[in-house]
This record gives C-alpha cells, structure tokens and sequence, in this order.
C-alpha cells in the first residue's frame, strides 16, 4: 500500500531507537540496499539457483494474506517494493509539520519540502527499474500468479502516485514564491492532474477487493480530484486575465468547475478515512490549506462579477478544457547493483579447495 499523505491510522506504535541512534527507516532501507547485490547472485547468469529457495512475504492489497514463491526474482521485486514503500514513508514523515522557533503555528520548512521531492523521486526510481528491468525477469505464468501488490499496474500507480505527490510539493514551494508567475503554477497543477489520472487508470481494472487495496483506490481518486480542483482554478486566473467576453465567460467557467471539484475533493477525503483500515482526517496544509480558501472566495467573485456572462448549464458541461503539458518530473534511475563479490568463481576458489582437502 501507498504511503498516503500524512491521515493518521487509529492505532499507536512504539518507536524504538537503533543502536546507531538513526532512522528505524534509514536502517533497514540500508539493509536492503546491503542484501540485494547478495541476493541477485541466486539469478546471474540464469543460475538454477533462483528456483531453489522459498520466499514468503505477507500482501496487503492481495487476498491471499501472504504469498510464497520458488523464485528469487520474486525477493527482488518484493524488495524493491520495500525500498519504495520506505521511501515514501520518509517522504512522508518530513512533511509532518513542526513546532518553529518562534512558538507559532507548527510548520514545514522549504528545506524539509525540497527534500521530499528528492525523495519521491527515489521512490519512484525503484518502481519503475521494478518494472522495466524486474518483471520482464518472470515467466508469463509466474507473473500472473504474483500478488496484486505486484502487479504491474499496481506498481506503476504507486510510481506515479510518488511524481504526483512530489509535483504537489512543487506547486506548494511555487505558491509561497513570489517569483512564480501564474503560468508556472497552472502548468504544476496540470501536471499533477495527469500523474493522478494515469494512477487512476493503472488501478482500474485490478482486483483490489480487502481493505488496503479499495483504501489505495479511494486515495488516489482523491488525489486525482484534488489536483483538477487546482488545475481548473489557475487555469481560470489565466483566463481572466485576457480582454475578451469569452475569455472571461471561460474563466468563469474554469474557477466554478474548481469549486465543485473543491467540494467533490472534500467527499473524497471523507471516503477515503471511512475505508477500513479507518484514519482521521487531518488538517488541511500545503496546496490544499491555500486552495481550500481562494478557490471559493475567487470563484464566488469572478461569477458576481461576470454574472450576465455565467451560464445556467452545468458547470462541469461548459468548463474549458485543461492544457496539455508535457509531464517533467520524472524518476530518478535506478540501477540494479552489481553482484555480491562472494558470489565470483575467483573468491569462492580458496574455500572450495580448503573444503576438498578436509574431506
């Protein structure tokens, strides 16, 4: 399952400190960095080895509560959904809000956003080496019979469910500047809206029938909503800014159909913590803080103001289509590392020989 967006899960957990005073997360990320060159060695060369071992692991967006296969490509693509799943999780982590110095309300620092971006970006990078280079690894029938978490729809959503999350970041670093220009900020926002689609699409015909799977679903939907609710907003301020009757009739236009995602967005959210595993809502922060409050504030203006231009059609019927801009953020590159030096013919010769003259 995807790390969602900071809505907090009804359960406690003890936090227990490393032996090295860092990261639980930090700590076993580095541990399955260590433990794939070893692991790749029961697969180079095609070695018959990668058939010999069974390796279980537990499924959350599966039925099946766990799944065990005689396969080491299997522990591959498994621990590379690990490392982003991690990653997303400290992602996620930096963007909880922070007490400041000077006692005000908590808030994330720029330093804390930009690296967040880095990285989703990671996260992103594992994912997509999991699916160019890793699942092409498995015969047909064995990669049917992976589980759903595994499935190459699932792991395409959850990599552009990360570019999305890290373009949102980009839009909220954006509105705090005021450098941006509003072309910048629509062309964010847009962007967003089609990393959230094709999450979306990628999901649609898959089984994702328990809990975290429809829970999964519910997110990026809502995410998808949120991102046209922004999207149409900025787009309407261009469009406002022009001389024309149309211009403004279209902007008018725009700025409704992102108050009616703006409430759509709302009911999403509130579906997605209904959804077992149940979490709370938490407070509105980032992008959604600032659109939450200029979205019907704007829209409820630019109608008054233009009300001889409004038209009484549905909104959603006469909204201006959105631009289509090439998508820029892309995943970092991901390299599978190389084999474990134990595993070499060269290393293995002095213990294979020692072994022959003791027996």
């Amino acid at each position: 399952m995807a790390a969602q967006e900071a809505p907090t899960i009804t359960r406690t957990r003890r936090r227990t400190a490393t032996q090295h005073g860092g990261s639980t997360l930090g700590d076993l990320l580095q541990a399955l960095e260590d433990y794939l060159p070893v692991l790749l060695g029961l697969v180079k060369d095609g070695s018959p080895l990668q058939h010999k071992v069974q390796f279980v692991w537990v499924n959350q967006e599966d039925e099946a509560e766990e799944t065990a296969i005689y396969s080491a490509w299997y522990e591959v693509l498994s621990v590379l959904h690990l490392m982003a799943m991690l990653s997303l999780s400290q992602a996620n982590l930096l963007l909880l809000p922070r007490t400041s110095a000077d006692g005000y309300q908590p808030k994330i620092s720029e330093e804390s956003r930009r690296s967040t971006i880095d990285i989703f970006l990671k996260a992103a990078g594992y994912l997509d080496c999991a699916v160019r280079h890793v699942l092409p690894q498995f015969p047909s029938e064995l990669r049917r019979n992976l589980p759903v978490d595994l499935a190459e729809g699932v792991l395409r959503a959850l990599c552009l469910h990360a570019l999305g999350q890290g373009v949102d970041i980009q839009l909220g670093l954006a509105i705090d500047s005021t450098k941006a220009t509003l072309a910048v900020k629509r062309r964010l926002a847009c962007e967003m809206v089609k990393y959230w689609q094709q999450a979306q699409d990628n999901l649609m015909n898959l089984s994702l029938a328990n809990g975290w799977g429809e829970k999964h679903r519910l997110f990026v939907k809502w995410k998808y909503i949120e991102a046209k609710a922004a999207a149409y907003y900025y787009h309407g301020l261009i469009l406002d800014e022009g001389n024309t009757e149309k211009s403004h009739g279209m902007a008018v236009a725009a700025l409704q159909a992102a108050d009616e995602y703006l409430k759509e967005s709302k009911r999403a959210c509130e579906a997605f913590n209904a959804s077992v595993p149940v979490s709370r809502n938490p407070p509105l922060w980032g992008t959604m803080k600032y659109l939450s409050e200029k979205i019907p504030k704007d829209s409820s203006s630019k109608v008054r103001i233009n009300r001889d231009l409004y038209s009484s059609e549905k909104i959603m019927e006469t909204a201006p289509t959105l631009p289509d801009f090439a998508l820029a953020l892309k995943p970092d590159e991901y390299q599978l590392p190389i084999v474990d030096a134990s595993w070499s013919e060269e290393t293995n010769k002095p213990q294979l020989n020692l072994e022959m003259l003791e027996g």
